[in-house]
């Protein structure tokens, strides 16, 4: 027994020993350009696009990883930054650079002409500095699916909410069949358009049969409803 008990305190102190040796754990370290682009991004805060995202160049001759950034600094006008990071050995560097707000913008792929009904592979989807756009860019590939073109779209250029617009289904001087509805009963007569719509927008046309001149809702390619 006191063999055993002498065995297990032996082996006791060991591990005491052996824990009291062991390295302490150090910080982990991680590329200095994601440590700024996060300090970007909370620094932009609600102001920051939801697709956005933050690409950092750094000043030649910055130290490349780090474990955090003790001091952060940026210019919001034009990305210029200067900061302290931190390093694994305790150090303290101070880095500098520009951090440039980037936004996925679909651009088309080729010339788009006019009257195009556009797809999604119409386009290619690359990030572009976000002070490069404007309010009128758009941003988003879902909106431009199809949407008809109204002003030639240029290869590589982001899109204006201004060249697209839902596709016309009813077309100035289109023949179409004007619908009057009334409960139950329908009435159709044939006439032409004298305005052009989009779907579920107001058109003028003339009832070819009684010569009048209506205003009824485009519902679909060629079809008029009128409410009497």
């Amino acid at each position: 027994m006191r063999a055993v008990l002498l065995s297990l305190l032996l082996s006791v102190g060991l591990a005491q020993v052996v824990m009291a040796t062991q390295a302490p754990t150090l910080p982990p370290v991680t590329p200095v350009t994601r440590l700024i682009a996060e300090k970007a991004t909370a620094a932009t805060g609600a102001a920051m696009p939801p697709s956005a995202s933050y690409e950092v160049e750094l000043a030649p001759g910055s130290i490349e990883s780090g474990t955090l950034v003790s001091a952060f600094r940026m210019d919001a006008a034009s990305g210029a930054f200067a900061a302290n990071v931190e390093t694994q050995a305790g150090e303290t560097w101070r880095v500098t650079g520009l951090a440039t707000l980037m936004m996925p913008v679909p651009v088309p792929v080729r010339r788009i002409l006019p009257d195009a009904i556009l797809t999604k592979q119409d386009f290619a989807v690359v990030k572009l500095p976000y002070q490069q756009l404007n309010s009128f860019t758009v941003t988003s590939l879902r909106r431009l699916d199809g949407m008809q073109v109204r002003r030639v779209l240029t290869a590589g250029r982001p899109v204006m909410e201004q060249s697209v617009s839902p596709p016309i289904v009813v077309s100035q001087g289109d023949r179409v069949s004007i619908e009057y509805r009334k409960g139950r009963m329908q009435l159709t007569a044939p006439g032409r358009a004298i305005t052009s719509a989009e779907a579920d927008h107001e058109v003028r046309v003339i009832n070819l049969v009684s010569n009048r001149t209506v205003t009824g809702i485009a519902r679909a390619a060629g079809v008029v409803e009128v409410q009497p």
